[in-house]
């Protein structure tokens, strides 16, 4: 297949040098680039959309690009015009998946996305094709690899957050503004787009729950493992009748599970379904070869004959079955006094309680830097 690349940075490197190592994939023809400085003197390097989308015979767009636009303009432009395209913009895609999806098919062509999801871990791949035999009914992982780096340093070596952070920039798995990472979001709309391949249900990100580690401390992570427990950052989604369960939290979870010893940039992922039971995944979750490797794998598939199509349906995110006790850090403990198991200073655990219920105390804290985990039976 022909085909351009969107995007030349730390992914559409990794995509760019895998695919020209294999060029029993596919060639490259052209890649769009924003400064022509940076790219050296490859003739395909442009900086022009205009060369890229009047390449000749173009059968496949791969965008890595990420953010909403222009990405999101040229992908439409490509299905329009019938291309297939790969991206692994978890952003763009989760914001217009349905419109995105009922383009390719409405052109006859696909849009394959498994780098949006769990790094190089197969992830998109395996719920698709659990699907064939099984319905899928929950799943739940660490979603997010910037995150786990930074708590597994934490854990590990007894850092800060601040020192955590620093280190997983330098390592590359952080970006310069980390926000999306450490606030959370990143991991929604993977939730999101892990909903729409696994359950069919399309769930707008802002619909769902979301809370990061941000505020986490050092102290927080010591109350952890005095408890024989370990803090991750969880996305979770379970389908039931009529809604679906989502939602991104800090979890303080038994040292004994499988996720908890699933460390530094690695993401892990389960999926429950109805004859195969919990199937468990592991793999490298950040970074420019395992994403690019990810984005490889579909243009391959594509190239093989893919033709799977996602048609996805409405449904309510309903977390009212979503019950725990919850460590919550905040200034103002009080306000947890009659829902409160322990409070000690800044710290409170509560008793078995609604989500919804937790949220309504959050919302008269109003204290910007509190900290909150569901603690795991």
């Amino acid at each position: 297949m022909k085909s351009v690349l969107l995007g030349c940075g730390t992914v559409g490197k990794g995509v760019l040098e895998i695919m020209d190592a294999h060029p029993e994939y596919g060639r490259i023809a052209k890649v769009l680039v924003r400064n022509l400085k940076k790219h050296g003197d490859d003739p395909r390097m442009t900086d022009d959309p205009e060369a890229v989308f009047g390449t000749e015979n173009l059968e496949l767009v791969i965008e890595c690009m990420g953010g909403l636009e222009p990405a999101h303009t040229y992908v439409k432009r490509a299905l329009e015009a019938g291309c297939h395209v790969v991206t692994s913009n978890k952003k763009m895609l989760a914001a217009y998946y349905e419109e995105l999806q009922d383009l390719a098919e409405k052109n006859g062509c696909l849009i394959r996305y498994e780098a949006c999801v769990g790094g190089g871990i197969p992830w998109i791949h395996e719920l698709i094709r659990l699907q064939r035999i099984d319905e899928v009914t929950a799943f739940r992982g660490i979603i997010n690899g910037t995150t786990n780096y930074i708590l597994s340093g934490m854990t590990d070596n007894n850092t800060s957050f601040e020192e955590a952070l620093s280190g997983a920039q330098e390592a590359g798995y952080a970006e310069a503004d980390p926000t999306d990472d450490i606030d959370g979001y990143d991991a929604r709309f993977k939730v999101a787009l892990s909903a729409a391949a696994g359950f069919g249900v399309l769930p707008a990100a802002e619909e769902i729950p979301c809370y990061g580690i941000r505020h986490i401390s050092a102290g927080d992570i010591v109350w952890a493992k005095e408890k024989g427990r370990t803090i991750k950052l969880i996305g979770s989604g379970k389908l039931y009748d009529d809604h679906v369960e989502l939602s991104v939290l800090p979890v303080m979870l038994k040292n004994s599970s499988l996720l908890a010893g699933v460390a530094s940039n690695l993401n892990g992922l389960s999926a429950v379904s109805t004859t195969l039971g919990t199937s468990f995944y592991i793999g490298q979750g950040a970074g420019r070869y395992p994403t690019a490797h990810a984005v490889v794998q579909d243009i391959i598939g594509i190239g093989e004959g893919e033709r799977v199509t996602e048609h996805c349906y409405s449904m309510p995110v309903d977390n009212s079955a979503l019950i725990g006790c919850w460590y919550v850090r905040t200034v103002h403990p009080e306000v947890f006094h009659d829902a409160a198991e322990i409070i000690d200073g800044e710290t409170v655990v509560t008793r078995e309680m609604p989500f919804h219920a937790l949220q309504e105390l959050l919302a008269q804290c109003n204290d910007p830097d509190l900290f909150l985990a569901l603690i795991e039976a």
